[in-house]
């Protein structure tokens, strides 16, 4: 009887590690040093090139400088609302710079504010376009009074179907 359990056991185990492991190809976009904008990119059926966005990771911020900037879900004008919601750190927060890349490559980067509640609304990209949607990615970094520089948020957002 326990031969039976300890070989249902790690049978389980197995089929979770197999099932657990990369699926990928291994390759992701490489973005441009000096841009920021996305490499790799794909065409439409128009022909019109659309970037194929990934996130990266996100640093840890220390307890004593955690803050929380909220990244919204994008509405059906393309707008996309950033806030701070302050935290522990956030009388050491220097600035915040908030970064958005549209589906189409284009950047638009701008600095929202350092007390709570201030708000940024980006302007996404908005409509369907192929079996792709319109996505955007969105990445926030906080500069702190010490001068280290925390990557707290680096999101996809894509256009709300109906």
């Amino acid at each position: 009887m326990q031969f039976r359990l300890t070989f249902i056991v790690i049978l389980l185990l197995s089929g979770a590690v197999v099932l657990a492991g990369c699926t990928g190809t291994g390759t992701s976009p490489v973005t441009n040093p000096g841009t920021g904008t996305p490499t790799g990119s794909t065409t439409t059926g128009s022909g019109s090139p659309v970037s194929t966005l990934t996130v990266g990771p996100t640093d840890i911020v220390p307890s004593y400088n955690m803050v929380t900037v909220d990244v919204g879900v994008k509405d059906y004008l393309g707008i996309i609302p950033v806030i701070f919601q302050g935290g522990l750190g956030m009388i050491h927060v220097k600035k915040i710079d908030v970064k958005l890349t549209r589906t189409d490559g284009s950047t638009q980067t701008t600095t929202l504010g350092t007390n709570k509640g201030d708000e940024v609304d980006l302007q996404g990209t908005r409509g369907e376009l192929s079996a792709s949607g319109q996505i955007d990615r969105v990445e926030v970094w906080v500069s702190m009074d010490n001068g280290d520089t925390y990557k707290t948020n680096d999101v996809l957002r894509e256009y709300r179907t109906r």
